[in-house]
Order: C-alpha cells, then structure tokens, then sequence
C-alpha cells in the first residue's frame, strides 16, 4: 500500500456507517486479537487504558512543565481485558495484558528498567542510558534517543515487541524512563514529576516506500528519502476546557479516540447541553505536516518516485527542511476518509501516513548538511569523539603542501586530465565567504560560485555534472529541457489535508546551500531562463501567484552545461553567437570554460589509452594519494562548515593591482576587457583556494591562481574570434567593440545607398547581402547586416516587412 494512496482494508464494505467521527491524524487502529471474530473499539495509543501523551515537551507549550495525566496508574484496565486477553480475575497474582497485543504490562516494563539500567556499550564499564538520562536532567531536554539496536542486541524479544507494537511498548518505555529519571531526581520536586519521552531510531531493516502494504499498519519504520515540502505549524488539540453557560463550572476532556467528546450536561446544575469550549483555557501541541519522496537513486527504473505523508509533533516541528535527505522513524497509520465533510459515513478505503517519533540527516558527511551538530544523539559522547576525529583527519589533510593537486587528482579520476576545469569546479565545491556588510556599504555580497560548461558533445560534461551532484547532494541534477519555469521556483497546489493554497518548492529552492546541476542548459525555455536572472545574482527567487507573495531563498550555486547551436563549436565565432543563451545571463557566471574537441594525434593516443584501461578484466589502480569519494566530501564539507578566510593586506593589493592591469588590456577606450563583476569573481575563486589549505587568510598566491583560473576560463571565452583581442563585452552585452564599430560604418553606408535603390521600389534582404558585399571590404556578418537595419528602422529610415532571410526593404515616408 503506497503511503500517498489510499489502501483497502478487508472485509469492509464500500462504506460504512460510523458510531463517531472520525479520528484525528494522530489516531491509530490495532491489530485484531488472533481467532476473534469482533473487538471491541479501545483507546488508541494508550496502555491499560490510559491515553498516550505528545510525543515531547515543546517549549511552545504552556503546560510543558505539568506531569502527564498518562503516567498516574499503568496498571488501569478496561473490562474487555479478562474476555480478550484470558485474565483470571480470580488469580492472586493476575497477568495483564494489552488488549489486542502479547504485551504483558508487568513484564515488559521490567524488561524495559533491565534494558535502561543494565544496557553498556562494548569496552564500557558505565550505563549507556543512564548516563543519557543525566545529561539530559542537566542539559534540561526531556527526551532520550534509543537505538534499537543496542535494544536489539540486549533482548531480543523486546525488540520485537518494539516493532509490532510500537504504540504500546514505546508509551511503556516513556513511564519507565520518567520514572527512572524521578528517583534521579528525587531531591527536586518540580524536576522529578516531569514525563520522560524515548525516540527510538536505527532499526536494524530500514523499508522501502514503495513496499508498504497494510501488513506494516501501526508498526515501527524506517523510511529514508528527501524532504520536499513542509506545512506551516498547526495547533492540534489535546486537552479541552469546557465551561457551562449557566453555572460557569469548568470541566476538562482529554483526548479519547482522536476527537473530545462534549459533555453533555453540566455535572453541578444538571443543566443539558450548557458547556461550552474555551480555547484559550485549552491545551494545544504544534503539529507539522511533511512530505517525504524516495531519493532518486533509490527510485527503480521506469518508475517515477513515491511520496509519503509525515505528521510531526512538538519539538520535531521544522527540524526537517525542503531538500534535506532524512531517515524517518515512526509508526505507519492508517486513517478512514469521510465520504462527505458533513456526514459520518466512511469509506472503505484508508489513507496513509507516518506518526514520525525520530529524525536523522543521512549523507552527514556531504556539504551542506550539519555534518557535525548533535541532531540525532546530542548526549551521546561518541559522537563528540567521532566530530574531533574528523576535525583532525582534516587538519592532517590541509598540512599537506600539495593538498590543491591531491584534490584535483581525487576529483573525478576516471576522467581524463582536464586539470583547469576540475580545479574550477572545485573552487565551486568549496564555495567563496557569505559577507553581510552594515553600515554606509550595507549589502550582502554572496559567496557561491556558477560555472558554465561549453563544449562539443562527448567531452565528459556531464560526467563532471554527476560527480559533482555526488560530491553535494544537498542539490538536485536537472535537465534544461525537461524543466520548467514553475519546477525551477516553486508551484501552487492545495493541501490535500487543509485545503489552503500552498507552494510546492521547485529544484532552487530545494538547492539552497548546495549546488543545482543543469544539463542541456542551452535547450531550456525562456521563462525558465527568465527565472536564473534573479536567482544567479541576488540568490532570490519572487513569487506572485494565487494571492501568495513572498520571496524564496535560493542561495545555491549553478552549475551548467551547454552545447553549441549546431552540436559543434565553431571557433570563427564568439561564444553568445555559438549559443542560444542571452550575454545578461552568461555575465552571471563566475567561469566559462570552453571544452573542445580537438584533434591531437599524441592527445587522442593518450586519451584512447586511458580509455580502454577502464575497461579491462583488472583496469588500473588508482594511486595511494588519491582520497576516497567518502574523504574528499568530508573534507569538503569541513572546509565550507568551518572555514571562513578573509583577506589580508597582501591579498588587498594584489587583486588591485591585478584588476588595474586587467583593464589595461584593452586596446582602445571602447573595448571592456575587465568589469566590477570579474573582480568579484576573483575574490570568491581566492577565498576558496584558501579553504582548501584550511586558511584563515587569503594570500597573494590565492589571488594569482583565482586570476590564472579567470584567464583561462572566462577571458577566453571573451576573446574575439575576428581580432583576437579580450573583450568581455562579448558576454556582457552579446556584441564586441569591433562589431559595433563595424555595426556604425554599415549604417552610414546603407543611409546613402539605400536612399538611390529604394527609390524605385522595395530590396530583399538577399540583394542587400550581395550589396553590401560589394561596397564593404570588410567581412559583415548577418547579425551584424540585421543590427544595422533595426538601427535604420528605429530611425525611420526604412521600413521592414518579413523576417530573417525573408525581409524585404522599402523606403519610408
């Protein structure tokens, strides 16, 4: 049974006439007990009777300090205990059953307090859990995380009972815990009476999504996937505080069954249908709605990926993000669905939804994620031991002197040499210094790099795409023709639980602090490229749809491939004539490199030789230095998380005088070999070279290899194909100096020639060609020849009819 479909449950009819209403979303049904034929309805999570209380103590609630009614008396039963479970009421010493489980009250609750007290980690001579319980106590957080391993490992039939009765078990682990942790504190009354909560996680079989069937309902699971959409927080109701209308008595209702039942007559003045509900005496918990989806390398082939909804409570309430990769512990719920809202009958089918008890970020090691916060076991030592540890494997690797050829050789080693774009992409990798400045010079100068590949097909460009989308996976690989403007940003849907407006978050928004990979990046539509304008520069994205304005962050780095308009790059033209991309969105890129394919004969012999290796029976070993896909994205990942160079004196004057000398190159007043953008760009590519090194500063040896990398990338890509010249004009405005001269001589030429031509009637744009191909001795290309005509036409010097090849000329008048 799929998590975003409804299941059919057997033996039920296409609709059923219900007693109540329906249950609320965090209601649960039990399995039936074996071999009988009705049972009868019973508290859903609940112990001897007893309801079960909010999974956390939020510091949003207003009673979070109060004991829970649930913890009073475990042993409270209903009457249908001694039918179901066998109970001989006449027995001195009675068992107690949970009705419809193999739950023995008693025993397992014994069996919990052995666990917590007993349990020790191999080599330990100290109690795990106990020691959490302290730390906890001292911290002053009222939840223990439990691995259900270390459960798992101590007894393993109360691992079992963990799983298929998880509603039950749990609750009993929570009055176990709260009970330990009030002889712990049994010198502090107000600490003492506070409830425990236990959040289990690490289950030893993890479930795939897609795999769910009603078997799983109301059993413990783990769920691995990507978040993609977050509802705003809720108040879900616990604890109702009626008041009557003649007498003003006060009366409280707890939560029974998913709903409140009203009283039905004050119980001093007997007055009938006189209470009436108090919301601000009432108590609420926060309540979160989430939607995971499988990641992508999970999803089967041919299929399109499964989503399942998530119920979030309390202190669990926006610890999950849109595009964080999460594994998921909670119990798998089924609900009922009303035919109509107005009427109670329900249909045979249910929908589905996971009761989430525990969070955990997988992929800690990859940039992006809080690789070395306390999130999932914030009392747990090992995990401070595990974060010092990786601190020192990164220190030990940035005290190596060659660490910036080490990770160029580690990065994408199966593809051949391309040392200048990898080095590129790796200053992507690990990304520039966000700046906010206060003051006369407020702003907020971002720190992400965007780099555009450009080349002929079968240059490894979307190779580079892929081990990069590896490397980050806070980020999500794209194609330019299969996206839309709305799957880049974000689109409007209803919530199918509250009916509101909401915006589903687009692969930007899941992008942010990460990179978002664009292949065939030159084949994408033009709102979608409208859309990049705002999020390449201002890492904004402004959203006016269905009444909802608002403005969305898009702090991700944009890494693109393209191909030429004719699938091969021709040299004879510039880069914007190659392309089919607007100059305002290629000057958004920090580098663009130019990767041809050129024929070499002592190249291509090397090239086919590394090639082939990769195929053979026992292709080569990579050598020793070379870091692990796991190292380098640990490495990477310290470096952004913790490493934040500023420049230094040195550094200062280097990029001044390197952007004066830059500029210097142009060779008339016309031509811009350099722009206030490129000197950005230059301070961002230093302070990630410094981040490879782990460096507080940037140096001048930072500078000069950010300058090199702009060199080769970006000016060459500026460099006019008719005069040879760097001019960045090229990419900032689509038009090169030269050709704007050429553009302003051609149409002083055609205002004398034309006037003689079209005298007489009207020219094809084909004679015009020929024309000026006679009069000019300089070769004129057509966009150029078309330039020129626009320029006549805005001056009413001649009117055009037609387009392109097709355009006729007439004089105007």
């Amino acid at each position: 049974m799929s998590s975003n479909l409804s299941s059919p449950v057997k033996g039920a009819s296409s609709e059923v006439a219900a007693t109540s209403s329906p249950a609320a979303v965090n209601a649960t049904s039990s399995p039936a007990v074996p071999n009988t034929p009705y049972s009868a309805p019973r508290t859903p999570g609940s112990v001897a009777g007893v309801p079960r209380t909010p999974r956390s103590n939020s510091a949003r609630r207003s009673a979070s300090v109060q004991p829970s009614p649930s913890r009073s008396d475990l042993g409270r039963r209903g009457q249908q205990i001694r039918a179901d479970a066998g109970i001989d009421a006449t027995s001195e010493n009675p068992r107690t059953y949970i009705w419809g489980t193999n739950i023995e009250v008693q025993a397992t609750k014994e069996a919990a307090r052995r666990f917590f007290t007993q349990y020790k980690r191999p080599g330990s001579t100290e109690n795990l859990y106990i020691q959490l319980l302290q730390q906890a106590h001292a911290r002053k957080t009222f939840y223990i995380n439990l691995d259900c391993r270390h459960v798992f490992s101590f007894d393993g039939s109360l691992y079992d009972k963990l799983v298929q009765y998880p509603t039950e078990t749990i609750t009993i682990f929570d009055v176990v815990m709260s009970e330990l942790h009030a002889e712990l504190t049994a010198d502090d009354p107000d600490a003492s009476s506070l409830s425990m909560q236990v959040r289990t996680f690490n289950l030893i079989d993890t479930a795939v999504m897609r795999n769910l069937n009603p078997s799983d309902v109301d059993k413990l699971v783990c769920l691995k996937g990507m978040i993609i959409r977050t509802s705003a927080v809720v108040p879900d109701l616990q604890r109702g505080y009626f008041e009557c209308l003649t007498c003003q008595a006060a009366e409280e209702v707890d939560i029974m069954n998913g709903r409140i039942q009203e009283p039905t007559s004050c119980k001093y003045c007997k007055a009938s249908n006189s209470m009436e509900l108090r919301h601000n005496r009432c108590l609420f918990k926060d309540k979160q709605l989430v939607r995971l989806q499988e990641n992508p390398e999970d999803i089967p082939q041919g299929e399109t990926p499964m989503t399942v909804n998530l119920c979030v409570f309390e202190d669990l309430v926006d610890a999950a993000k849109p595009g964080d990769r999460m594994e998921v512990t909670g119990i798998y719920r089924a609900q009922p669905i009303r035919t109509q809202s107005r009427t109670r009958t329900l249909k045979s089918v249910y929908k589905t939804y996971i009761d989430v008890i525990h969070f955990k970020r997988t992929e800690k090691s990859r940039m992006g994620d809080s690789s070395f916060s306390t999130d999932e076991l914030q009392e747990d030592n090992r995990l401070e031991k595990e974060i010092e540890q990786r601190k020192q494997r990164a220190l030990k690797l940035a005290a190596d002197p060659n660490i910036y050829q080490k990770l160029i050789d580690s990065f994408a080693p199966s593809i051949y040499e391309m040392d200048d774009v990898k080095k590129g992409l790796l200053c992507q990798l690990f990304g520039g210094s966000n700046k906010s400045c206060k003051g006369a010079s407020s702003g907020r100068f971002r720190g992400d790099i965007n780099v555009l590949l450009v080349g002929d097909p079968g240059v490894s460009k979307s190779q580079l795409l892929q081990y990069v989308h590896k490397i980050a996976p806070r980020g999500i690989y794209t194609s330019g023709k299969g996206s839309s403007a709305v799957g880049l940003t974000a689109y409007v849907k209803k919530d199918p639980e509250t009916k509101d407006i909401v915006l589903e978050s687009g692969a930007l928004v899941l992008s942010d602090r990460g990179i978002c990979c664009i292949d065939e990046f030159d084949k994408m539509s033009e709102s979608a490229r409208a859309i990049l304008h705002e999020a390449m520069e201002q890492q904004t994205i402004s959203v006016a749809k269905a009444g909802i304005i608002c403005s969305l962050n898009a702090r991700t780095s944009i890494l693109a491939a393209a191909n030429p308009i004719q699938s091969r790059y021709n040299p004879q033209l510039s880069v914007v004539e190659n392309m089919n991309l607007p100059p305002t969105l290629l000057s958004r890129f920090d580098l663009i490199y130019l990767v041809l394919d050129q024929p070499n004969p002592t190249t291509d012999r090397r090239l086919a030789k590394h090639l082939v290796s990769l195929y053979l029976k026992n292709p080569p070993r990579l050598a020793q230095s070379i870091l692990s896909l796991e190292e380098f994205a640990e490495f990477v990942s310290y470096a952004r998380n913790e490493c934040h160079p500023v420049l230094n004196d040195d550094a200062k004057t280097a990029l001044i005088d390197g952007y004066v000398q830059m500029r210097r190159m142009a060779t008339s007043r016309n031509t811009i070999t350099a722009t206030p953008r490129q000197l950005e760009s230059i301070i961002r590519l230093a302070e990630a070279h410094a981040k490879m090194r782990l460096a507080n500063e940037v140096e001048t040896i930072d500078v000069e290899e950010a300058m090199r990398l702009l060199r080769v990338a970006t000016q060459s890509a500026a460099t006019d194909p008719r005069t040879g010249r760097i001019d960045m004009d090229l990419i900032n405005t689509g038009r090169s100096a030269s050709s704007r001269v050429r553009i302003a001589q051609l149409v002083n030429m055609l205002k004398q020639k034309l006037v003689e031509r079209l005298a007489t009637g009207t020219m094809s744009f084909q004679s015009l060609v020929e024309m000026v191909q006679e009069e000019s001795s300089v070769e004129i290309s057509t966009q150029e020849l078309q330039a020129a005509i626009r320029q006549l036409a805005d001056e009413d010097a001649v009117v055009t009819s037609g387009h392109g090849h097709h355009m006729t000329l007439a004089r105007a008048r």
